[in-house]
């Protein structure tokens, strides 16, 4: 006989139980083939001691989604961290939900409340810091996490996708310092990413190690979007010394420095040298196409999808944090200094 009480347990007290997640022990009911033999045995044994009853084949809803998280979706690298998670998902038969929440604690919860309403395979952050409440909670539910480029430092047990940010920016102002230039603008990111933190350590390192100076007048203060290279590019050429390049930290950065120099009537490389950091697909189409480090967003996305769908499978994951490569990318927007 089963119980009144075991018919109310549900396939969260299940996961719970087994130490899975939520997606595991519903692969398992719906009689999916992608779980272990090993999580199978354990999740069956569960369902059969508590009674669990299955609902008949034509009334399971059909599992399998990836949660990709933003803060903001306005701009083209979201597109190409999108576009990798999307690769995996389609492969996979699942769908992909895209959510911002715009750095908001309401937005944040409300999109909480909405994961809890539907079966997702895992979670994927980007450019997030995890607030102590929300990873208790995905931590109840059994939800994996992954972590792109996270902000601060993130829970132990969430594996990061990163790039290397740090020697991408040493690379690139070792470029410029071997083109002839000295005085070197910077355009920064958002101070409480990582990634931008490194960056800037990267520009200040190469600096000196080549035994120049580092020049605080030089380095402004942005957060990756046009506006904030457009106002960083117009301050550094007022300068009473401006500099003789720019490196922005973002190639919308350096894009918006495009706009300060044309707007002071001067010309991209002739009067001044600019290199970006991203390698966003339109920037070999601008005039004249940006020398910039490329960072493989699509690979960072599809390397996050992958890991989240091996956590949400039982699997362990080798390599917590990863860091994958960067490299520059010489164009038309830098030459040797006057």
């Amino acid at each position: 006989m089963v119980s009144d009480d075991s018919r109310k347990v549900t396939i969260a007290t299940i996961a719970r139980m087994a130490g899975v997640s939520v997606p595991t022990v519903s692969r398992v009911v719906n009689g999916r083939s992608d779980v272990s033999a090993q999580t199978r045995e354990r999740v069956e044994e569960l369902l059969a001691r508590h009674g669990y009853r299955r609902r008949p084949p034509s009334m399971r809803a059909s599992s399998g989604l990836i949660d990709l998280v933003f803060n903001d979706l306005d701009s083209p690298w979201a597109v190409e961290i999108i576009r990798g998670v999307e690769d995996v998902a389609h492969a996979a038969g699942i769908g992909t939900v895209v959510s911002a929440i715009h750095r908001r604690t309401s937005a944040a919860k409300q999109w909480l409340d909405n994961l809890r309403t539907r079966s997702t395979e895992g979670v994927i952050f980007v450019t997030s810091t995890l607030e102590p409440p929300l990873q208790a909670e995905l931590r109840r539910l059994n939800i994996p996490v992954v972590i792109v480029d996270p902000a601060g430092v993130p829970p132990q047990e969430a594996p990061t996708i990163g790039a290397t940010n740090w020697a991408g920016s040493l690379r690139a102002t070792e470029y410029l310092l071997g083109l002839g230039h000295r005085r070197i603008g910077f355009i920064a990111g958002l101070p409480q990413l990582m990634c931008s933190r490194a960056r800037l350590d990267g520009y200040r390192t190469a600096l000196e190690s080549a035994g120049v100076p580092v020049d605080d007048r030089l380095i402004y203060p942005g957060n990756f979007y046009h506006e904030a290279g457009f106002a960083g590019g117009s301050h550094l050429l007022r300068l009473p010394e401006p500099p003789t390049a720019i490196f922005a930290s973002s190639d919308q950065m350096a894009l918006g420095v495009y706009e300060a120099v044309r707007q002071r009537g001067l010309r991209v490389p002739d009067d001044i040298s600019v290199v970006g950091f991203d390698d966003l697909p339109e920037v070999r189409w601008c005039s004249p196409p940006l020398t910039t480090v490329r960072q493989p967003l699509a690979e960072m996305g599809l390397l996050a999808a992958r890991t989240v769908l091996r956590l949400a499978h039982g699997e362990r994951v080798e390599s917590p944090r990863i860091e994958l490569s960067t490299e520059l990318v010489v164009r038309d927007s830098a030459t040797r200094a006057a």
